[in-house]
């Protein structure tokens, strides 16, 4: 990639989540739904069945408003939080102020292309929604593998399963999942509507550069980096995602007759 498209990702990134900062939680649904926040528990409470030591440590990179850092802090964790934007880091110092003046938080404004972590400084890196941000997101993986202590697991969430841009089978299917997709932000404006709330306009073209069906984040890559790093154990998990806060009735007609569109990684090094 350029370095000129890179700097644009991250200028992009940036602008995107200072106009969002503010509404964030409101925005995104798919992120803060009630039945999502309750997958996430279910997932990092496996992952940390997988870390046997007391005193651990963990990197949230991407850590916005501190959806995965919350977590991580109240399953008594110590927690490095870095994220690009100084407006989410802001929210993140004020809504965990005593667990950074009790020194179990530290807040870093950085891309992660120049956190100064040291090789073993974590036992769980966990990374949710971000990798689709990223100008290389490959790169970054070999990156965070780098500050993983040997035998320590890497958790990568909420990113596009190959399902998501294939083209289903059946022709129910295929009609089924664009009506699904369609009606989830026509239910998000009317819910946006009722209560009041104007959110901000944002271009997502560079920002979101890796969710895209011509670029694609690719799995089958990130495969590769996990085998590259040496790790002992990788595992991609495909979900399907709620992304409204209205039911939407349709998403049980997609649920049964459609693939999942969400993918995690956990991989132990």
């Amino acid at each position: 990639m350029e370095e000129n498209l890179e700097t644009k990702i991250h200028e992009a990134n940036i602008a995107v989540h200072r106009s969002e900062s503010k509404y964030y939680e409101v925005l995104h649904p798919e992120v803060f739904g009630r039945q999502e926040q309750r997958r996430i528990d279910r997932v990092l409470m496996m992952v940390d069945k997988l870390i046997r030591k007391d005193g651990k440590r963990a990197l949230d990179f991407g850590a916005g408003t501190g959806n995965l850092t919350g977590k991580l802090l109240r399953m008594n964790y110590k927690v490095a939080a870095v994220d690009i934007s100084a407006e989410m880091c802001s929210i993140l110092k004020q809504r965990f102020k005593d667990y950074v003046e009790a020194e179990k938080l530290v807040v870093i404004n950085s891309p992660i292309e120049e956190a100064n972590f040291q090789r073993g400084d974590f036992d769980l890196v966990a990374c949710y929604s971000t990798l689709h941000h990223l100008p290389d997101y490959l790169q970054v993986i070999h990156r965070l593998s780098s500050f993983l202590e040997r035998g320590g697991i890497i958790y990568l969430d909420h990113e596009a399963s190959p399902s998501y841009w294939r083209t289903e089978t059946r022709r129910l299917a295929r009609i089924i999942k664009f009506v699904y997709f369609h009606s989830n932000p026509i239910l998000n404006a009317f819910y946006f509507q009722i209560m009041g709330i104007v959110l901000p306009s944002c271009d997502y073209v560079l920002s979101d550069y890796w969710h895209k069906k011509d670029h694609s984040l690719d799995h089958r890559k990130i495969g590769k980096v996990f085998e590259e790093e040496e790790y002992s154990f990788s595992k991609r998990v495909d979900y399907y995602l709620r992304g409204t806060w209205i039911t939407n009735p349709i998403f049980y007609l997609y649920k049964r007759f459609c693939q999942p569109e969400m993918s995690f990684w956990i991989a132990r090094k």
